[in-house]
């Protein structure tokens, strides 16, 4: 009974004031924040119900949404789906212009089509091919997707400086059916043409020096040919070309393929380009520079007279009694330093480059020392890819590439100051170290750029020779021309002094020749240089000399290439 009256006591009693206060002052020491010691109090039937009913009605509109576009109209909007695309196509930047000195176009871009809007034309005269190389156009997959998105520069100028010729291209978005037909379409980003370039050649004068070239080989039955004219106070190449050639048309389009084949078949190498890439045997025309440096040693007074008489005999040392002979072109008789240079007496520069007798020589340390310093054997740092180095002989070269015979011998030497043995160079760099002469003294780096101000834009050589020396030189290579022994009388015009040196190298064991000429115009104040050679031709043919003349008379026929020689 008390447990019962306790019980109904508890339920309808009041509560006492003190009860109140006490949990007013939170005894147990809750955490409010967290909601401790709080009531709590369920959500009510209807709030359950009112959730339910708005999460329903979503529900429902996306049921219906997705019943309308997959059931009533899914036909409709499967087609247009598969049908329609949209495309981030590139619209082809314009190819910038490759001009020459004067502004005459040597590379042009022509209207093509739709998808590729441009087409590369070059200069249709010869000679061309070398210098400014080809291109490749965008190409698509089989999907007709472009794989190859721009026009790329695959040789040549065009391949030197494709980075500036290039441009950019932009982007257009277009949305076609499956039938390819266009819908809409908008340009997202604007095409950025390439910048064009203004080469240093003179097209007359690379036309004119190329036809001497290929009409030489032709007639002669030379294998192929190299030249170059460049400006000797600014290094600019006036001209370079080499023979053969490819059609650069033919391998930009890429379809002519048994055009192609032959090319790549061809034993006459028409790509490569010979006046940087091809190393030859120079013969004779290194005579100069070992001239200049017998000067510089003291070797020998250039007035004094060395008896030559076709032959030279060293005495064997291994063998009593036995002579080793080292033949000259020719019985020149008593010759002096600017006599030898204009006969091209070997019998002399034997014994100057290697001594014999009373008569000291260079040695082979002097003959390295002077090529080297006149760049000979050595990479020119002209501004087109491709360029070799080539070998200039030596104790050192000797007894790394020749295991059986590693010592050098006196022999070496005299063939050595001939431009035989194992001498390799390439076209421009006789180019360029025949303007070192030609300036008197200053070696410049050959461009194909036009020069903005008239000045060298490369490194600078100063060569340590007096005028006294360059006279003796500048007198001897006048000869080669004017004297009736000497070896480029066809040189002579009416009005142009040119100063030259011949060479004939011996080659598939003197089976046939590489023939060069190198030299210099006008004579009292020089402006130009230039180099020839032609490859691999018979032992009895007409020289270098031949394929030089067209590019002397067009200069000294052409009343503004005349004068501007004349005001120098």
């Amino acid at each position: 009974m008390v447990w019962k009256r306790s019980r109904k006591k508890q339920r309808g009693a009041e509560l006492h004031p003190d009860e109140i206060l006490l949990d007013i002052n939170n005894l147990p020491q809750f955490d409010r924040q967290q909601f401790e010691g709080r009531m709590e109090q369920a959500l009510s039937k209807r709030s359950f119900r009112n959730l339910f009913i708005v999460m329903m009605v979503v529900a429902l509109f996306f049921v219906g949404r997705l019943g309308f576009l997959q059931i009533a109209h899914s036909a409709y909007y499967e087609q247009k789906s598969e049908n329609n695309s949209l495309n981030h196509i590139a619209v082809f930047a314009d190819r910038g212009v490759i001009y020459d000195r004067n502004g005459v176009e040597l590379a042009w871009n022509t209207l093509g089509n739709d998808v590729v809007p441009t087409f590369r034309n070059y200069i249709p005269e010869g000679g061309f091919a070398s210098l400014l190389g080809y291109v490749s156009y965008p190409a698509k997959d089989a999907k007709g997707k472009f794989w190859q998105t721009r026009t790329m520069g695959k040789d040549g100028v065009e391949k030197q400086f494709d980075t500036e010729l290039a441009g950019q291209n932009g982007t257009q978005l277009i949305e076609t059916d499956v039938n390819g037909n266009t819908i809409s379409q908008g340009l997202i980003e604007d095409p950025v043409q390439g910048k064009n370039i203004s080469l240093s050649i003179d097209s007359r004068v690379q036309s004119t020096l190329y036809n001497g070239i290929k009409d030489l080989a032709e007639k002669s039955g030379y294998v192929g040919g190299a030249g170059a004219v460049m400006d000797i106070k600014t290094g600019e190449l006036i001209a370079m070309t080499s023979y053969p050639e490819y059609d650069e048309s033919v391998l930009s389009a890429g379809k002519d393929t048994a055009l192609i084949n032959s090319y790549i078949q061809s034993p006459s190498r028409p790509f490569l380009n010979r006046l940087t890439d091809g190393l030859y045997t120079p013969g004779s025309i290194v005579k100069p520079f070992l001239a200049l440096g017998a000067l510089q040693e003291n070797v020998i007074d250039p007035d004094t007279i060395l008896h030559t008489n076709g032959v030279l005999k060293v005495p064997n040392p291994y063998s009593p009694g036995q002579f080793t002979s080292f033949k000259d072109n020719a019985n020149h008789g008593d010759v002096d330093m600017r006599k030898a240079i204009a006969v091209s007496s070997d019998v002399y520069f034997y014994e100057v480059g290697g001594g014999f007798g009373s008569q000291p020589g260079l040695g082979i340390a002097n003959i390295d020392k002077y090529a080297d310093l006149f760049g000979i054997g050595q990479k020119t740092g002209v501004n087109f890819s491709g360029e070799l180095a080539g070998t200039v002989p030596s104790i050192a070269w000797k007894a790394k590439n020749f295991k059986s015979d590693p010592v050098w011998h006196i022999g070496d030497t005299y063939h050595t100051s001939i431009g035989q043995y194992g001498f390799q160079v390439t076209p421009i760099q006789m180019l360029r170290a025949v303007g070192g002469i030609a300036s008197r003294g200053t070696l410049l780096t050959p461009t194909i750029l036009k020069s903005t101000d008239g000045k060298p834009t490369g490194p600078v050589v100063h060569l340590p020779f007096t005028d006294a020396q360059y006279d003796v030189i500048f007198q001897a290579m006048r000869m080669v021309v004017t004297d009736p022994e000497g070896t480029a009388t066809n040189l002579q015009d009416p009005n142009i002094a040119v100063a030259a040196k011949s060479g004939t190298a011996q080659i598939n064991n003197n089976t046939r020749v590489n023939s060069w000429i190198e030299g210099f115009f006008p004579l009292d104040q020089p402006k130009y240089a230039f180099i020839v050679l032609m490859e691999n031709g018979p032992i009895v043919s007409s020289g270098a000399k031949y394929a030089i003349k067209p590019v002397i008379d067009l200069y000294s026929s052409q009343p503004d290439l005349h004068a501007e020689l004349l005001t120098e």
